[in-house]
């Protein structure tokens, strides 16, 4: 069904669409190749929101190069939008540029697209395919997938573990276990996302500021905390937005209402945002709702054993990426704050996605055992 060619086309777009891993919030990352009687004459890959999508830079592209794209061939990681959003559509963009043959690596999980862009290339007499590559394009997206399927963000918890799962001495010692590109690779992962979570625990221990630091990134995170009793001090740095380009005020969920302290936490330049629960305790998936509605798409989260595990036993991890150091720790902090259980059946089960080596550490990603992705 597809050639060689196809293949190359198609990877090539997937590496483009990769161009927009820390810039396209909320929309997916999508990349776009022009090919025409077997020459690339234009590719693309979608813009900030607001901004151009894959296909019309593709096009732009093949145009101010001196080729006419009617007649061509556009492989697009994604299936053409077919509806009005910030930006026109996209499929009636390519029907009216004249092109020749559409190969989709997936349908949009957007239920306002899902299938409508491709038809309506088809029924212009375009010629469609669609399914080539298509894991590697929904893992490209998985956060949107999730979002647009679930209504939820894909929730990536990210743990530094000694071989025996020490997390920390009991002391609160944690820095550092693993080793710098261990480290770096972690604010690569913490890049991608589009909010980076951490309970009031570790803000109370470690004081981080979560903020991208070892490699160059176009934007920050959202930064997001769970603070039920809203008791993090007004000088803790994830408050702080000097350090670095934030668009968008810090997070705050919190279960019990404070006029006083919501009002200082405002004042500092924080969102709170109050999820009434009368056993005093952020409802977790509540919060990713919200999360979801607010255009998340991939949650990175970043904290102590309580709310790692608070996020398993709720259902709500979807991504383990733990990153192990070799050495042992011994009678130390663990990765999940996890009740006993009676049987082994009743464990969390998640299923390995990829193991590889960091520097002296491995990193570790299991996915959740239901993941379709």
């Amino acid at each position: 069904m597809f050639s060689d060619s196809d293949h190359t086309a198609m990877e090539l777009a997937l590496a483009l669409a990769a161009r927009g891993m820390f810039t396209t919030t909320p929309n997916p990352r999508v990349g776009c190749v022009l090919m025409k009687h077997g020459e690339i004459i234009g590719q693309g890959y979608t813009q900030p929101a607001g901004q151009d999508h894959a296909e019309i830079q593709a096009m732009k592209d093949a145009l101010s190069r001196g080729h006419d794209p009617s007649g061509s061939t556009a492989y697009v990681t994604l299936e053409p939008c077919s509806h009005f959003g910030r930006t026109p559509p996209c499929a009636e963009a390519l029907v009216r540029a004249g092109i020749a043959r559409v190969v989709a690596a997936m349908e949009d999980p957007n239920p306002a697209v899902s299938g409508r862009g491709l038809q309506r290339l088809r029924d212009a007499g375009i010629d469609v395919r669609c399914g080539l590559l298509e894991k590697e394009a929904r893992d490209l997206n998985i956060g949107f997938v999730s979002r647009m399927t679930r209504g939820l963000p894909w929730v990536r918890v990210k743990v530094a573990a000694s071989l025996d799962g020490g997390t920390a001495l009991h002391d609160g010692t944690s820095q550092w276990i693993t080793g710098k590109p261990a480290r770096d690779d972690g604010h690569a992962w913490r890049a991608r996302a589009c909010a980076i979570l951490t309970g009031i625990g570790t803000v109370r221990d470690d004081n981080p500021a979560l903020t991208v630091r070892a490699i160059p990134t176009p934007r920050q995170p959202q930064r997001v905390l769970v603070d039920s009793r809203l008791e993090v001090s007004l000088d803790a740095q994830i408050l702080n937005r000097d350090s670095g380009d934030f668009a968008k005020p810090v997070l705050v969920f919190c279960a019990v209402e404070d006029a006083a302290r919501q009002r200082a936490l405002e004042a500092r330049g924080a969102e709170v945002v109050v999820l009434p629960n009368p056993h005093g305790k952020v409802e977790l998936r509540r919060m990713l709702q919200e999360l979801g509605k607010r255009g998340i798409n991939e949650l990175h989260v970043e904290a102590g054993f309580k709310l790692n595990g608070s996020l398993i036993r709720e259902g709500c991890a979807d991504e383990l990426l733990i990153y192990l150091a070799p050495r042992l720790l011994g009678d130390a902090q663990g990765m999940f704050n996890l009740p006993p259980l009676a049987r082994l059946e009743d464990a969390a089960a998640f299923h390995w996605h990829e193991v590889r080596q960091i520097g002296d550490d491995l990193r570790l990603i299991a996915r959740r055992g239901d993941s379709k992705h």
